[in-house]
């Protein structure tokens, strides 16, 4: 596992689960594209003004109008039934296979959705948005390769409004090893220059998360030579590092990045663990009191501050920091199994034992939690 996070914040020591990660851009991929088609299906059934004001009465709808409305209102299991039935017609009346499509890619049945989008396509080679959806169901599934050539044709058909299919393609490109077609999908969404210093950094900082850490490596020195005065681009050459547990090597990015982006908030943060974790205390507590100063929401540098004080034997400074980061955030066990030492440290046994009860608990309640919750 890649990525260190310091706790609550995203940025302590626990290090980030891939698989979680994807998921929760698939989820977000997703969500982007069917909140996209149910508020394209609603603009195409709801009355307009003009025609809410016409006393004239209202055409009865068609089966497959009928289908559209319940599925734009999110009543996907009675749109389905109509589809089907209008599915079994000779000939299928246009429309019907892309709506069953996105109605099985909904309710995540991916295969499906696919041999829906085919038909759909197949009845009209124009239908970007099919031949679109064949690529992500694909992706969906797994299938990185086989869901390139739907999404690269659907991308060279039109140029598009809605440009989250190209965060989809940059990722295929990244699954089979097409790093520079992966920067150019990713710059066009941000709409960065594809071969600019911010397009190598946002693909470098992309590539980490997916664990291509030499390739992000790489990309944030290319980053860097187009531009040495990039912000966060030394600071993502410190997370490659941390990535490999290399602290003494990413200490030196840390500090080039200080040099850059001085308010930076997060970077103290990081630098004062990277210290600690050197064993270079007193340098670990002066970037987390700036930590504390520039980000005094933050529990991570409270947590961290109480941790350099427990390595330096002075428990009544650590329970202090830890004290204030457990009031900010009770359901952190972390902060509570210090607290446990803090206390243990001075002898209140009492409250040490409370502390690791806790701990016990919060995991505990952590491990009964659905996924995902």
């Amino acid at each position: 596992m890649v990525l260190r996070r310091f706790l609550c914040e995203g940025i302590f020591r626990a290090a980030l689960n891939y698989e979680q990660v994807h998921r929760m851009h698939r989820t977000i991929i997703a969500a982007i594209f069917l909140a996209f088609f149910a508020f394209r299906l609603y603009a195409q059934t709801a009355p307009s003004a003009d025609q809410s004001a016409a006393e004239a009465p209202q055409a009865t709808p068609t089966p497959f109008e009928n289908a559209e409305s319940l599925a734009a209102r999110g009543r996907l299991d009675k749109a389905m039934p109509i589809l089907d039935g209008l599915a079994a017609q000779s000939p299928e009346p246009a429309g019907v296979e892309r709506l069953r499509g996105m109605i099985l890619y909904q309710k995540d049945q991916f295969p499906e959705a696919f041999k829906a989008f085919s038909k759909a396509a197949d009845q009209d080679p124009q239908d970007r948005e099919s031949i679109e959806m064949q690529g992500l169901s694909l992706y969906r599934t797994g299938h990185s390769a086989e869901a390139l050539p739907y999404l690269e044709k659907a991308h060279a058909t039109v140029i598009r409004a809605n440009v989250d299919p190209e965060y989809v393609l940059g990722l295929c490109y990244s699954d089979v090893k097409r790093y520079d077609d992966a920067r150019h999908a990713f710059a066009t969404q941000y709409g960065f220059a594809p071969d600019s210093a911010e397009a190598y950094l946002l693909a470098a900082r992309l590539f980490l998360r997916r664990e291509f850490a030499a390739e992000a490596a790489r990309e944030a020195h290319k980053a860097l030579e187009i531009n040495p005065n990039l912000p966060l681009a030394h600071q993502l050459l410190a997370e490659v590092a941390l990535a490999k547990a290399d602290v003494a090597a990413a200490i030196p990015e840390l500090e080039a990045e200080r040099k850059i982006n001085p308010l930076n908030g997060n970077l103290y943060d990081r630098l004062g663990d990277a210290y600690l974790r050197n064993g270079q205390f007193d340098q670990a507590k002066e970037a987390l009191n700036r930590a504390v100063l520039l980000e005094p929401s933050a529990t991570a540098p409270y947590i961290l501050l109480g941790e350099v004080f427990l390595k330096l034997k002075q428990p009544i400074e650590a329970l202090h920091y830890l004290d204030h980061a457990a009031k900010m955030d009770p359901s952190n066990y972390l902060t509570h199994n210090l607290l446990g030492q803090a206390y243990k440290a001075t002898g209140q046994v009492e409250e040490a034992n409370r502390e690791f009860q806790l701990v016990v608990d919060l995991q505990n309640n952590d491990k009964q939690r659905p996924a995902g919750k």
